[in-house]
């Protein structure tokens, strides 16, 4: 049986995501880095493993890709169910999919790399305006996100409950991203809170950008 493979990036918070899956999962993987900023995910090796040229990229036991970190992380789930990254019942799992899709669909995608690139190129934004950029579209969903934990009785030592899963997984991911443009965590106690319990757990530490082999 073929190693799994997962191409990533140290940095990258979605390639995060991933990791701390693999971790939580107990599945061991061989790791393949793709500089970003060097435009390593633009060469044709990688574009003929995932023609969208982004990481993560998970080549499954029989050779099989997988690219989009939800997707992986769902995947996973399926296939590799213990220990649960999803709540057994229906609505449990559903308020889980809100929370990580609240950080995956309305933060990541107008946060990630090639669209901070594109506002410098196309729009001569500066680090400055970057940065304004970045924190304005955290806060717009940290703002509700923090309150929708807060006031949930579903809200435990996680996001969700008493164990760690997909929302922690998303939510310590863009935390770490956060942290590189100065996004005051100050009026997200909940937050920070839960973000702190993850990383007390060697999946999430281990896992972390500073962590990986092909750190800066």
């Amino acid at each position: 049986m073929s190693r799994i493979i997962l191409h990533n990036y140290f940095r990258s918070s979605t390639s995060y995501r991933v990791r701390i899956a693999l971790a939580l999962k107990g599945l061991d993987y061989d790791y393949v880095a793709h500089h970003l900023r060097h435009g390593e995910n633009r060469k044709p090796e990688f574009l003929a493993i995932n023609p969208q040229g982004l990481v993560p990229a998970l080549v499954w036991e029989d050779g099989t890709v997988l690219a989009q970190s939800l997707a992986i992380m769902e995947f996973l789930e399926e296939i590799a169910p213990e220990p649960a990254l999803l709540p057994a019942d229906a609505l449990g799992r559903a308020r889980v999919r809100m929370i990580c899709q609240m950080i995956g669909c309305d933060i990541h995608p107008i946060n990630n790399l090639r669209v901070l690139n594109a506002l410098r190129s196309r729009y001569g934004a500066d680090d400055a305006e970057i940065g304004d950029w970045f924190r304005h579209w955290v806060n717009e969903t940290f703002q509700p996100l923090e309150k929708i934990l807060e006031d949930s009785s579903d809200t435990g030592r996680f996001c969700h409950g008493d164990t760690p899963g997909m929302a922690d997984i998303c939510l310590v991911a863009q935390v770490a991203n956060n942290a590189r443009y100065n996004v005051d965590m100050t009026p997200y106690p909940v937050i920070s809170r839960i973000r702190d319990v993850c990383m007390e757990m060697a999946a999430f530490a281990d896992a972390a950008p500073a962590q990986q082999p092909d750190a800066e």
